[in-house]
């Protein structure tokens, strides 16, 4: 059963619906662009029209002359180059002077110009010509920036609603680890009670000890398990720890517990290796992470836990031989809820990697696999 992919459906869809709105904004912003910016040109093309019959000499008989000089007046924003014949800046209309103050900067703008607007040629008869070159009025200038503009302010929505799930999503994953952690407590102290004055009992009648032995085992087991559920929800004390010998521990513990199908095998340096842990809890960690190897395998495979030490760091890699995970998967098995058992919660490498990243500052992940060869996790934990 898979809790998150209803969320995860959510949230892709939120995402998608974003961009897709985007999309759609800047889409009709280019169409508007676009459009201003041809009726800038039909604009300019009536202006080039007025300048072509007041400079033409003589004049056209039928022209209004005062109506090309409202014409030519009317243009207030969109800035103008005039050229001569020789190519020549003949005036400007719209333009700082200050940009005009001497030749170079001159000869810049207009080429600025050139690359903004295609020039409209003017016609001053006996085979004369001259060119308007015209920029973008400041309308059409800041409309440019508005799809940028558009897509921060996307983004930040996106981000925003990502930012939403996952704290909604870790605020739920706490409620629900300290919900049934402290269930599970209650739940095995009242059987264990029950046990430890069983125990008593067969002590009394003489049952062979190494069968006591073996059930006081368990029952030590049992408490240190309900201990780990009840430190769930509060911040555990973390403790100066060998760290080979802590592996060691539960490497023994979980190999004469487990089928003798499985062939454990650990490769520790000698030594000390000290990092700040919680030994119950890591204990945990590296039992989820066999017992998921185990289930990997089918019952039935080789199991290998390393030990590799560098300058600041001291890894842990268990490695399995089982049915492996597709590249896709390495950062899914962590979710909490996804598993391919069918009666599995999917909770066991989320509850590792909570345990690991959230107590112990530390790391983990799937450092390799491969279809039905195997999976290496790996635990990175700081010396210290």
């Amino acid at each position: 059963m898979n809790f998150t992919d209803e969320r995860t459906f959510n949230r892709w869809f939120i995402i998608i619906s974003c961009f897709i709105v985007v999309g759609l904004v800047l889409w009709n912003t280019t169409i508007f662009f676009q459009r201003l910016k041809q009726d800038e040109r039909a604009k300019m093309n009536i202006w080039a029209k007025a300048q072509e019959a007041l400079d033409r000499d003589p004049p056209p008989a039928d022209a209004d002359l005062d109506l090309i000089l409202e014409i030519l007046n009317n243009n207030t924003t969109i800035p103008i180059i005039h050229t001569d014949t020789d190519g020549d800046i003949a005036y400007t209309t719209n333009i700082d002077p200050d940009k005009l103050e001497n030749e170079k900067q001159a000869q810049r703008l207009l080429e600025n110009l050139k690359e903004e607007n295609a020039p409209i040629i003017i016609n001053l008869g006996n085979g004369e010509q001259q060119y308007i070159y015209y920029g973008n009025s400041p309308v059409l200038n800041s409309l440019k920036y508005y799809p940028v503009g558009l897509v921060l302010i996307g983004f930040l929505f996106i981000g925003v609603v990502y930012f939403f799930y996952t704290t909604t999503k870790n605020s739920e994953q706490n409620k629900l680890w300290a919900g049934m952690a402290k269930e599970t407590a209650h739940q095995i102290g009242t059987p264990l009670s029950s046990l430890i004055g069983w125990t008593e009992i067969l002590k009394q009648e003489n049952v062979k000890e190494s069968y006591i032995i073996e059930m006081e085992k368990d029952i030590d087991r049992l408490e240190t398990i309900t201990e780990r559920f009840s430190k769930i929800g509060s911040s555990p004390i973390l403790e100066k720890t060998n760290i080979i010998e802590a592996t060691q521990n539960s490497f023994d513990y979980l190999k004469t517990r487990s089928s003798r199908l499985i062939e454990f095998s650990i490769d520790v340096p000698k030594g000390y290796i000290p990092v700040m842990l919680n030994s119950q809890l890591y204990s945990w960690t590296i039992e989820n992470l066999v017992k998921n190897a185990i289930d990997a395998m089918r019952g039935k495979g080789k199991l290998h836990i390393q030990i590799k030490e560098e300058q600041k760091w001291a890894h842990i890699f268990i490695k399995d031989t089982g049915k492996g995970l597709d590249k896709n998967k390495f950062k899914l098995v962590f979710e909490p809820g996804h598993t391919t058992k069918k009666r599995g919660w999917g909770l066991g490498l989320s509850l590792a990697k909570r345990i690991i990243e959230g107590y112990h500052h530390g790391r983990i992940k799937v450092e390799e696999s491969e279809i039905n060869k195997g999976t290496t996790f790996k635990i990175s934990l700081r010396k210290v």
